[in-house]
């Protein structure tokens, strides 16, 4: 996983185990990675909220932040209260310019009193890790990246399939905690972008392969990034470059629950009058009233624009987010969408989409 020429893709650790179920390799943030296995999007969407599906995100970048001035670097520059996170413990937050828009969303788990792991999205790494390096002052800033593969197990058995190789019981959801997997010791994180329970393991680059072999064995389902996408959808979760973006900031995003401006980190006075004033706009969700799949970069009449779209394998409706006018954002509200040239009719829905519950009702 180390430096490679520009205009080269990157691999991960478990490219030649993609390559060899079949998967379908394409550019994603500057990694040659699993769109797709034979199975297909659908299955494997529906293996993760049916049972258990893992996923290679290695792509992902890590920062690690040491020493006494760790914590204030963090403040500073994470959009949550750094203060409220305990060791052992994961917190979601934003990065954000001076003005407020969002540089990037980060999860962040605190392993010692001095000592934290930050998650970085793949394409915003190099970006991230010069921003904080810049505003480092007595703490130690390292790119990590080099040192993790990473591998999410998401679905109702994930939980069962990688408790059954720890040497210990599995962290709780928001906790992170060192576990030794097959002999092998792991960072296991209760944390996930689908919206099912599982983990996520950072380990060793040089044991990835046995790890996606042992926990493939025990019966998940090797999922690509376009369930991964369809997942995350369903239960509004945001993609930056999507939803967030550098013009965007955390209040329209729906975000503000992770904005604690007190701490005064950087963009707080932006995102705090925001908050006071009410943004012009709003991020909602919406499911589709007929036929269609919108997508990004769709208008929506009356002002607006879709960010991300798709067909949800759960719902088997067309669903997405949107950023509408503020006074257009009222769950309920009907939106008409310029889907090519064709007008398609949606509703703002309620967060999340997708709720288990409501599926085994009606299922």
């Amino acid at each position: 996983m180390g430096a490679v020429s520009p205009g080269t893709l990157r691999r991960t650790p478990l490219f030649d185990r993609h390559e060899a179920a079949g998967a379908k390799l394409v550019p994603f943030a500057g990694w040659e990675m699993p769109v797709q296995y034979p199975a297909g999007i659908r299955a494997e969407h529906l293996a993760v909220r049916g049972a258990t599906g893992v996923f290679d995100v290695s792509h992902m970048g890590q920062i690690e932040t040491m020493g006494p001035g760790a914590r204030d670097l963090l403040q500073r520059l994470l959009s949550n209260d750094v203060d409220r996170l305990s060791v052992g413990g994961a917190q979601y937050a934003l990065l954000c310019h001076e003005g407020g828009g969002v540089l990037d969303d980060l999860f962040t788990y605190r392993l010692a009193p001095d000592h934290y792991l930050t998650v970085t999205n793949a394409a915003n790494h190099d970006k991230d890790l010069a921003w904080f390096r810049h505003h480092a002052q007595g703490a130690e800033v390292l790119d990590a990246h080099d040192r993790y593969a990473m591998l999410a197990v998401q679905g109702p058995g994930a939980r069962e399939i990688v408790q059954a190789m720890a040497d210990a019981p599995l962290p709780a959801r928001m906790n992170t905690a060192q576990r030794v997997l097959g002999g092998r010791s792991v960072l296991v994180c209760g944390t996930g972008y689908t919206g099912e329970d599982g983990v996520e393991l950072l380990a060793d680059p040089d044991h990835a392969g046995a790890l996606w072999d042992e926990i493939v064995h025990r019966g998940a389902a090797p999922t690509g990034l376009a369930a991964r996408d369809t997942l995350r959808l369903e239960v509004c979760f945001h993609l930056y470059g999507n939803d967030l973006t550098e013009e965007r900031g955390p209040i329209e995003a729906g975000l503000g629950w992770a904005c604690k401006e007190a701490t005064g980190f950087i963009g707080a006075e932006a995102v705090h009058a925001a908050r006071e004033a009410g943004p012009a706009q709003r991020l909602v969700p919406f499911r589709l009233t007929g036929p269609g799949i919108a997508r990004q970069g769709n208008r929506i009449e009356g002002g607006g624009e879709v960010t991300s779209g798709t067909l949800s394998p759960s719902l088997e409706v067309g669903i997405g987010m949107a950023y509408v006018p503020t006074q257009r954002a009222a769950v309920g509200t009907e939106l008409q969408i310029d889907v090519r040239g064709r007008v398609r009719s949606a509703v703002v829905a309620e967060k999340p989409l997708y709720r288990r519950e409501e599926q085994e009702t009606h299922g």
